[in-house]
């Protein structure tokens, strides 16, 4: 079984659908139940709102000690908000996070925003951007360098460890958009509105057996 957990809020239908499409068969559950996370051989964890309603809603849920659990265990992907949740803490708020991974996160600075031909960006980040892959995972197989992915964010993680960096985008300035270590994967933008790369990314963490 494939647990994609349910905390109150976040894109949760889309990725799951995405999952059933990329494995249709296997048992992909939508699901609050702490007991079936605890069951599932992998599990999800996504996120798409703002960080001190969605560390609310975790907690509220009852579930904030089965997705520990989990991310000690077992082969774990987390998508936008699923990847910040597991740093130390967010700008956003600020917010005290899940602390699974040593690090902050922080939001985009509009001073930074400036492309060297004086095109100033804009907050949030939305819209198809190349993925540079800085280290080889079993989760970019069959997946080209610098293929795009879709992001909608205005925050991303800054880890302590560079090391667990393995994927990074410009905006303008680099920055970490999927990190890795032991079974845990985790990105900044949104595999299941990424078309055929997302498919292929969803796909491989299906049959990844949590080892890196």
């Amino acid at each position: 079984m494939l647990a994609v957990v349910d905390y109150g809020m976040g894109n949760l239908r889309s990725v799951a659908k995405a999952l059933m499409h990329v494995a249709p068969d296997e048992r992909v559950v939508v699901t609050s139940d702490a007991a079936e996370i605890r069951a599932a051989s992998r599990v999800v964890l996504p996120g798409q709102s703002a960080m001190p309603e969605t560390m609310a809603g975790l907690l509220r849920s009852g579930l904030h000690d089965a997705v520990v659990e989990a991310l000690e265990a077992r082969p774990f992907l987390g998508v936008c908000l699923g990847l910040q949740m597991l740093f130390d803490d967010s700008e956003e708020g600020p917010t005290a996070c899940l602390a699974v991974l040593p690090g902050k996160v922080r939001r985009f600075r509009e001073a930074e925003l400036v492309t060297p031909a004086r095109e100033r960006l804009k907050i949030p980040h939305m819209g198809w951007n190349s993925v540079r892959q800085t280290v080889p995972h079993p989760l970019w197989a069959g997946i080209p360098g610098g293929s795009r992915f879709y992001f909608a964010h205005s925050y991303y993680p800054v880890p302590a460890d560079p090391a667990i960096t393995v994927g990074t985008a410009d905006y303008p300035s680099p920055f970490t958009c999927a990190i890795a270590r032991a079974n845990i994967f985790a990105v900044q933008f949104h595999p299941e509105k990424s078309q055929r790369a997302g498919l292929r990314l969803l796909a491989n963490f299906v049959t990844w057996d949590g080892r890196f």
